[in-house]
């Protein structure tokens, strides 16, 4: 039975940079079981109904500008996993949603960043899965829950975002010290799950102390939720990395669902 995974990917640098983050991602997947297929909710891909990717050889996009030409050289040529997205595609409608298949779109840098780092061969079969920021915690738990009987059929399911993510304050520098109000946040979200708090993350623009301004906007958060919902009760959660980068983005790691 494979676990489920909230990784934060940070910067698009994250994948050419020697980072704890990048460090820890190098080691990740020897602590884990190899995987038959990778089905990855991303931050960057944002869509008004589910939406997985269909190709069968899906290609990199470089979906950010200004940064060095070593970045946009960065390949990650994984196959992609056709009939796995037409099954995705069933799983999520049996339950109500009104997903589809986009056999074009390839893996955005929230994706190939991370595995190009955990799986660097790309030999394992991705699948990208949209997220709505349009709708809630709860929506996106309930598209996780769709697809957790995956896990038993040896499939990673991995959210990819950031646990804080305010660009603003990430790119205006200047920050000597780490501010409290991303370590409150962090840490309340680690109490959430080390006490199995599902309903307080639910909430958690109500309940978290400083939620805006850790989330101006929501997407980069909203991938963890389906990663908990592949998941399932007891969540077991695991933190298995925190770091802060850029002084303000909060580059924790969990993994859930693992006995």
């Amino acid at each position: 039975m494979q676990p489920t995974l909230f990784i934060s990917h940070g910067s698009p640098m994250l994948a050419l940079e020697e980072e704890p983050t990048a460090k820890f991602l190098q080691n990740l997947s020897s602590k884990l079981p190899t995987p038959q297929a990778i089905i990855v909710a991303s931050a960057h891909w944002e869509t008004n109904e589910p939406q997985i990717t269909g190709a069968a050889q899906p290609a990199t996009i470089h979906d950010f500008k200004g940064f060095p030409k070593a970045l946009y050289d960065l390949r990650y040529p994984s196959p992609g996993a056709p009939q796995l997205a037409a099954r995705i595609e069933s799983l999520l409608k049996a339950v109500g949603f009104n997903a589809s298949i986009d056999y074009s779109r390839g893996l955005d840098h929230g994706v190939w960043n991370p595995l190009l780092l955990m799986y660097p061969d790309a030999a394992i079969p991705v699948v990208e899965l949209s997220i709505q920021p349009h709708r809630d915690a709860r929506w996106h738990y309930k598209l996780g829950q769709a697809l957790s009987a995956l896990r038993a059929e040896n499939i990673l399911i991995i959210g990819t975002g950031n646990l804080t993510h305010n660009l603003y304050q990430a790119m205006r520098g200047n920050h000597h010290t780490v501010p409290s109000w991303v370590t409150a946040f962090a840490e309340w979200v680690a109490k959430c799950m080390s006490d199995n708090d599902l309903e307080s993350l639910f909430e958690w623009e109500r309940l978290a102390p400083y939620a805006k301004e850790n989330h101006p906007t929501a997407e980069h958060f909203l991938p963890l939720f389906v990663a908990l919902g592949a998941a399932n009760t007891p969540l077991n959660a695991q933190r298995l990395h925190s770091d802060i980068t850029l002084g303000v983005l909060a580059m924790d790691a969990y993994k859930f669902g693992a006995q």
